[in-house]
C-alpha cells in the first residue's frame, strides 16, 4: 500500500508551477519566497513548536499559511490585527483557495460582542430618553430594518453606518452588561451563534484583541475554542505586543462610569420605578466622575499623566484626586447595595450590581501602589482614562500560552505561527521575538520579490527645516504639493503627530487652492471622514473624468492601508517615528533597559522607529508593476549616524540625490 505524501511533499506540489495555485487563479506565479515559508510553516505544522516568519511585501504570505494548514486537516485558529482584515479574509482569501483546493473545510468568523447587534439592547435603544439627537432616531431605525434581515448579526454588513456613530454602544453589548443565559433574546443571540458555528468549524477567523480579551478574562468563548485547535496563525502579528498589553492590565475611565450610570438610570426607571431613587445613585456616580475630572484640571486633550507612585499623578494636587476616588469607589458601592434590594426583578440588575462591584473594586486598586512590573498613567480627554499595564506580554505568552502547551505536548504539540512583513531590522527579530517571550523560536526572513530598484526612488531634502522647526509641516505641505500637481494627487502624506496632520492639510488646500477646478486634486484628511470612506475616496482617485486626491493620515494609515496601481505614487513621511519619549510606557520600557545595563535608544526607540518606517514606506509599492516615490522629509536621516541603519531597514531603492532629480523622478511618473 502506498504511503500517503508529507504534507511538505503536499504542499510543494500546490505552489509549484502547473500546480492548484497556477490552474486556479490566473496571476499565480511561482515565487521561491513564497514556497519557502509554505514549506517552513509545513514543518512546524508536522513537528509541532513556534516559527516566526517575516515575509516581506508581495511574498504572498497570507497562502503560503493558509494552504499547509488547509491541507494538515487539522482544527485551525487564524487570528489578525483587525476587523477589516478578518473580513478580507473570511469573504475573499479563504473561499477562494478552499475551492481551489477542493477541501471539505468549514469555515468560521468570530469577533468581539461589540461588533455584533445586541437585540435585547436593541429594544431597550427604542425606549431610552437620553437617545442622542434626531439623526440618531432615523439611525436607529435603518438598524431595525436591518435586524429583522441579517442573519450574522455583524455590524460590518450594515451599510453607511459610520464606526464612530454614538449609536453603536447603545445597540451592542459588553462583558459588563450582557445578561448571558438569563437575556430574554438568548436563543436568537447573534455571538452565541458566531461562537456555536466557530465551535463547529475547521477553520475560525478571529482577532487580536479577541485573543488577548479571552486572555484576560476567559470570556470571548476561546476558552472552549483552543483546546480543539492544533494550529494557530498569529498574521500581522506586529500589533501583537501593544494588543496584548490593553487587555492584560486594568481599567477606569470616568466613561465607563457615566456609560453605566446612563444604563442605571434608563433601566431602574423601565423595570422599577419608584423602588429605588435611582436619580440619587446616578448624581452619585455622575458626581464623582466630575470631581476626578476637574482635580486633574486644565491640560492637553490626548496628554499622558505620568503615575510614578501611589498617591496622585504628576502635576495633580494629592488632596482633591484621592477625595474624589473614594467619592466614586463610594458612589459605586452604594448603587450596588441599591441594586441588590431589586436584583430579583430582572436580570438586567443582576449584571448591573456586577458591574457596580466591578468599577467599586477597580476604582479600590488604583488607590493602591502600583503593581510591579508595570506602569501607570492617566488618560486625558473630554474623559479620563486612568490605566495600569503591564511593559510588555512576554510573561503572559511564556507562562499563560505556551507553558499549558509544554504541558500537553505529548499529546498536541500544538503548532504557532506568527507572521507579518515587518518584525524587526535584524536577523533575530528581536523587536518582535523579545516583548513576545518567543526567545527560543525558530525565526525565517522571506525577502520581497519586488524589483525596487527599478520600481522606487527614496528622496530625502538635505536642505529642509529641521524636524522641531515650526516651519517645518508648512515645507512638508510644499513638497507634497509639488507632487500632487505633477502627479493629479496619488498622494498619501503620513504624519507623526495630529498636530502635523491639521496644519499639513490646511496648507495643502490653501497651496492647491489656485489650480483650475477640474485639474485640482481633493484634499482628504483623516478625522474629517470614517476611515472607510477615506480609503474608498482615495483608491477611486482619478476615476470618472475626477482628479486624484492627497490624503494626509496619521498613525492607523502607515499600515494596512493598500492602494496599489495609479491610484497612489508619492508616499510622504514628516518625521523619523521615534515613539514619544514622555509617553509613561516607552518611558518605563526605556528605563527597564537601562537598568538592565542596556541602551535604551539602541536596543528600543531605534528599532520601533525602523519598523514604523517600514510599514509606511510598505504603502508605496503593492504590485510587481506599482512605481513610485518615497520621501522622508527628516534631514536626520542623512545626517545622523544612525541614519545608516533606518535605511537599511527600507527596500533597496534607488536614491535621489536632489531637488532636480526630485522633480525629474514625478515628472516620469506623470
Amino acid at each position: 500500500m502506498s504511503q500517503a505524501p508529507s504534507l511538505s511533499a503536499q504542499v510543494r506540489d500546490v505552489f509549484a508551477q502547473g500546480g492548484v495555485l497556477s490552474r486556479a487563479a490566473d496571476e499565480f506565479r511561482e515565487r521561491g519566497g513564497q514556497t519557502d515559508m509554505a514549506l517552513a510553516v509545513a514543518r512546524t505544522i508536522e513537528d509541532g513548536g513556534v516559527l516566526v516568519v517575516e515575509a516581506g511585501t508581495g511574498v504572498g504570505k497570507t497562502f503560503s499559511y493558509l494552504v499547509p494548514a488547509l491541507l494538515s486537516g487539522e482544527r485551525v485558529l487564524l487570528s489578525t490585527a483587525t476587523k477589516t482584515l478578518q473580513d478580507q479574509l473570511f469573504g475573499r482569501d479563504l473561499p477562494r483557495l478552499v475551492e481551489a483546493l477542493g477541501l471539505p473545510v468549514r469555515t468560521a468568523l468570530l469577533k468581539g460582542r461589540g461588533s455584533y447587534l445586541c437585540l435585547h439592547r436593541l429594544h431597550q435603544a427604542r425606549h431610552d430618553p437620553s437617545l442622542p439627537e434626531r439623526g440618531s432616531v432615523r439611525a436607529l431605525a435603518k438598524i431595525e430594518q436591518w435586524a429583522l434581515a441579517t442573519r450574522t448579526g455583524d455590524l460590518a454588513e450594515l451599510p453607511g453606518l459610520d464606526e464612530r456613530s454614538p449609536l453603536i454602544p447603545l445597540v451592542t453589548s459588553t462583558r459588563e452588561n450582557c445578561l448571558g443565559a438569563q437575556c430574554p433574546e438568548f436563543k436568537p443571540c447573534h455571538v452565541n451563534l458566531a461562537r456555536r458555528e466557530a465551535l463547529a468549524a475547521d477553520l475560525v477567523v478571529i482577532n487580536h484583541h479577541l485573543f488577548f480579551a479571552d486572555l484576560a478574562v476567559r470570556e470571548s468563548g476561546m476558552a472552549e475554542l483552543l483546546p480543539s485547535v492544533r494550529v494557530v496563525v498569529f498574521d500581522e502579528a506586529h500589533q501583537l505586543n501593544e494588543t496584548g498589553v490593553q487587555f492584560l492590565g486594568s481599567q477606569l475611565g470616568t466613561g465607563q462610569a457615566l456609560d453605566f450610570a446612563r444604563d442605571l438610570l434608563a433601566t431602574g426607571l423601565q423595570q422599577a420605578r419608584g423602588l429605588v431613587d435611582w436619580s440619587a445613585l446616578v448624581a452619585g456616580v455622575e458626581r464623582g466622575a466630575r470631581e476626578l475630572r476637574l482635580a486633574v484640571g486644565k491640560q492637553w486633550p490626548g496628554a499622558k499623566l505620568r503615575w510614578p507612585h501611589a498617591g496622585a499623578p504628576e502635576g495633580v494636587p494629592l488632596h482633591p484626586w484621592q477625595d474624589a476616588l473614594d467619592m466614586l469607589q463610594a458612589a459605586f458601592e452604594q448603587a450596588a447595595e441599591g441594586l441588590d434590594t431589586v436584583s430579583e426583578i430582572s436580570p438586567d440588575f443582576v449584571r448591573l450590581h456586577e458591574r457596580a462591584t466591578q468599577l467599586a473594586e477597580r476604582s479600590a486598586r488604583f488607590a493602591q501602589p502600583c503593581a510591579l512590573a508595570s506602569v501607570r498613567w492617566v488618560d486625558v480627554g473630554t474623559q479620563l482614562r486612568l490605566v495600569e499595564s503591564p511593559l510588555d506580554i512576554a510573561e503572559a505568552v511564556r507562562t499563560r500560552v505556551l507553558k499549558r502547551d509544554a504541558q500537553d505536548a505529548e499529546s498536541n504539540g500544538r503548532a504557532w505561527i506568527f507572521t507579518s512583513a515587518t518584525l524587526g531590522d535584524d536577523p533575530r527579530l528581536r523587536w518582535f521575538t523579545e516583548p513576545c517571550g518567543l526567545d527560543d523560536a525558530e525565526v525565517l526572513r522571506v525577502h520581497s520579490p519586488f524589483d525596487y530598484a527599478s520600481q522606487a526612488a527614496l528622496y530625502v531634502p538635505r536642505t529642509f527645516p529641521k524636524p522641531n522647526d515650526p516651519a517645518h509641516s508648512g515645507a512638508v505641505a510644499t513638497l507634497a504639493a509639488r507632487g500632487a500637481r505633477v502627479l493629479g494627487g496619488r498622494t498619501l502624506v503620513l504624519t507623526t503627530t495630529l498636530r502635523a496632520l491639521r496644519i499639513i492639510g490646511d496648507v495643502l488646500r490653501q497651496q492647491l487652492e489656485a489650480m483650475d477646478a477640474a485639474e485640482r486634486p481633493e484634499v482628504l484628511v483623516q478625522g474629517e471622514l470614517p476611515k472607510r470612506v477615506l480609503m474608498d475616496r482615495f483608491r477611486e482617485g482619478a476615476s470618472a473624468g475626477r482628479a486624484g486626491c492627497v490624503l494626509v493620515a496619521s498613525a492607523s494609515f502607515w499600515e494596512g492601508f493598500d492602494a496599489p496601481g495609479d491610484a497612489l505614487q508619492l508616499v510622504v513621511i514628516d518625521k523619523l517615528p521615534f515613539p514619544p519619549p514622555n509617553d509613561p510606557l516607552v518611558e518605563a520600557r526605556s528605563q527597564r533597559l537601562e537598568a538592565q545595563g542596556r541602551n535604551a535608544f539602541g536596543e528600543y526607540s531605534l528599532p520601533e522607529a525602523a519598523v514604523a518606517l517600514k510599514q509606511g514606506a510598505g504603502r508605496l509599492i503593492r504590485r510587481e508593476s506599482d512605481q513610485g516615490v518615497l520621501v522622508i522629509c527628516d534631514t536626520r536621516l542623512v545626517a545622523m549616524g544612525y541614519g545608516k541603519r533606518l535605511i537599511a531597514a527600507l527596500p533597496p531603492m534607488r536614491r535621489l540625490d536632489g531637488d532636480s532629480d526630485f522633480e525629474a523622478a514625478i515628472e516620469a511618473l506623470r
